[in-house]
């Protein structure tokens, strides 16, 4: 995994550290003050995303106390304010506070998209079109080279639940890393729970909605995700709290491995709606 680009320029080493470096690969410049209370906040945040980018863009800090020739040249007349270089000049400019989403668009409009987004774009590509054994070689692969990208991870679980590997997934799950991913993986982690019960016999199997919500986790298991759904809500349209809520985990995991592109997802959701309110 490439290591982040993160390095404190001033009026020094601004023009072999920004302007010339520049040629190559976009910098980032981060314009702040120790006084700066949103610099204490904002600062972090692009550390966090040159780390998450792996050196696909510099970021260049400048105090501009200590280089007020810098702030003057560059017209910084609010902190903070980043501005990002290419081909010694720049290119883009945020002032005051922002949202981590607007730090990522800006991000993503001076950043070429590196050799490993493009296979991971490409392995979730396989993964939406039902290529599962081409998207689980892509996964594997990467994961070799980066083996705790929650993108990937991500993916492997997703691949794991529908091919029957339920202990699998349900030990990355266990140990998910922070990132944007985070709030996917745990709506699979009570389903992969649910699963892993199933295999060990941990379910109840003594009334008539107990046999269907175990056919419908069955047919999941199975790989068809649409006949799961269909038994699931028939059995919260009987029970909407059957088994202290875990059928609707299930639900919501399995239109968590369907994927929000898919049409199917959209009439599902509706239809859990429509039982649950």
């Amino acid at each position: 995994m490439a290591p982040a680009d993160i390095v404190d320029v001033n009026e020094l080493n601004f023009e072999y550290d920004v302007l010339a470096y520049s040629q190559n690969i976009p910098v980032v410049v981060d314009f702040w003050a120790a006084w700066c209370r949103p610099c204490k906040q904002l600062s972090p945040m692009l550390e966090n995303l040159a780390n998450e980018a792996q050196g696909s863009f510099r970021l260049a800090r400048v105090n501009v106390d200590g280089s007020p020739a810098l702030a003057l040249r560059y017209t910084i007349r609010t902190l903070p304010t980043i501005k990002a270089f290419s081909q010694g000049e720049p290119v883009g400019e945020l002032v005051g506070m922002q949202t981590e989403q607007r730090l990522r668009d800006f991000l993503s409009r001076i950043t070429p998209p590196s050799p490993l987004n493009l296979a991971m774009e490409r392995a979730e590509g396989l993964y939406a079109m039902g290529h599962l054994e081409e998207a689980e070689d892509m996964f594997r692969a990467l994961l070799e080279q980066n083996p705790d990208h929650p993108v990937c991870l991500l993916g492997m679980v997703r691949i794991d639940l529908r091919s029957g590997r339920t202990l699998d997934a349900l030990n990355i799950l266990r140990g998910f890393p922070p990132s944007r991913q985070y709030q996917s993986a745990e709506l699979l982690l009570p389903y992969a729970e649910l699963l892993v019960d199933l295999d060990f016999n941990k379910l109840p199997a003594e009334s008539y909605l107990d046999v269907a919500f175990q056919n419908s986790l069955r047919l999941a298991l199975r790989d068809n995700l649409p006949a799961a759904l269909d038994g699931l809500l028939d059995v919260l349209r009987q029970d909407k709290r059957y088994l202290d809520g875990r059928a609707r985990q299930a639900v919501l995991g399995i239109l968590e491995l369907m994927g929000g592109e898919d049409p199917l997802t959209r009439q599902y959701r509706s239809e859990l709606a429509s039982i649950l309110f």
